[in-house]
């Protein structure tokens, strides 16, 4: 019988849950990274459920759908990081309801004194909302905690086969690397500048995604809120830029007032690895070895992480029991 082996090349959200996922189906599984936690662009991200800058829909559906219970039931475990948080979208025209309304536990339509001024339609609904840093770390234990090793590497211009030797199984979870990895043109940076103000009281999580002043979203965390913010595609400049800073502080006060006050703790920028659509999909290589691919999330690779995940075991089952001799 062939080993059940198992080398995940990156240790962002999808890496990680992708090595829990396997290690707890009998995998012997190992992560490799240039960066490792809490130093990924997951450990950057404000991150909420919700399907954001990420195709296609039928299949992000499934995903999102699946993750949704997965974090429901995390949300029961203080140490994981996850809460479910009412989430307010707004609109500054009417619109239709959305697709991933059957994925959620909860939905209605705003009221009007719910929605700020200059907005007419909105959705309220709960989603789990994560706190990167707690979550990542709790991802990281539970990898660890359960045979998984984790490997730093020295570079992160790799190639597939120094990765996996002899081994049988290799599964790419390089988000946005994976543009110079697989020589893809379908991946592209989307870039994402954040402020992050002490936490005032707020609870509930706004976004806008589509008016005027869109993108704008204020994610409370415990200690912290983070305000958003940029979807800038194809910008691969990390630094951060204090006019962009201001402006979001701007948008994010005309929504919510009372953060005029708030005091600020600091700037961050992430590059989430945008794609057309998402890759999902086992590849053939030399020697009967086998490559699943798992990247372009683009602004949803937490809100599929579980889901994809699922995925690719089944994937990996599949290659294992057709090649078991």
């Amino acid at each position: 019988m062939r080993k059940r082996n198992a080398i995940i090349l990156g240790a962002g959200v999808s890496g990680l849950t992708c090595g829990v996922r396997l290690l707890e189906a009998g995998f012997d599984v190992r992560i490799a990274a240039y960066l490792l936690p809490p130093n990924t662009t997951s450990n950057v991200a404000p991150a909420y459920w919700y399907p954001y800058k990420v195709a296609p829909r039928d299949s992000v559906l499934g995903w999102a759908a699946f993750s949704y219970g997965k974090f429901v039931d995390l949300s029961l475990i203080p140490e994981s990081g996850i809460s479910m948080s009412p989430l307010l979208k707004i609109f500054d025209q009417e619109v239709d309801e959305p697709f991933w309304k059957t994925a959620v536990k909860s939905f209605r339509r705003a009221r009007t004194d719910e929605l700020p001024e200059g907005y007419v339609d909105g959705f309220v609904t709960e989603v789990p909302r994560i706190e990167t840093p707690v979550y990542m770390q709790y991802l990281l234990n539970r990898f660890t905690e359960s045979g998984g090793v984790l490997e730093k590497l020295d570079s992160e211009t790799v190639s597939f086969e120094e990765i996996s030797g002899d081994l049988p199984l290799l599964i790419n979870c390089t988000g946005l690397g994976a543009a110079k990895l697989c020589r893809d043109g379908n991946t592209f940076p989307i870039r994402g500048q954040i402020v992050i103000v002490k936490n005032m009281g707020f609870r509930r999580i706004i976004s806008d995604e589509s008016g005027k002043l869109a993108p704008i979203y204020i994610v409370p965390r415990n200690e912290d809120c983070v305000l958003g913010g940029t979807a800038e595609e194809n910008d691969w400049d990390l630094s951060i830029d204090p006019a962009t800073s201001e402006e979001i502080l701007n948008k994010c006060i005309a929504i919510e007032p009372s953060l005029a006050d708030a005091e600020i703790l600091g700037h961050k920028v992430g590059l989430r690895p945008g794609r057309t659509e998402v890759r999902l999909e086992l590849e053939k290589l030399p020697g009967g070895r086998a490559l699943i691919h798992d990247y372009g999330h683009g602004g949803g690779g937490f809100t599929l992480s579980w889901g994809c995940a699922e995925e690719v075991l089944t994937l990996a089952e599949d290659f294992v029991s057709r090649n078991e001799t």
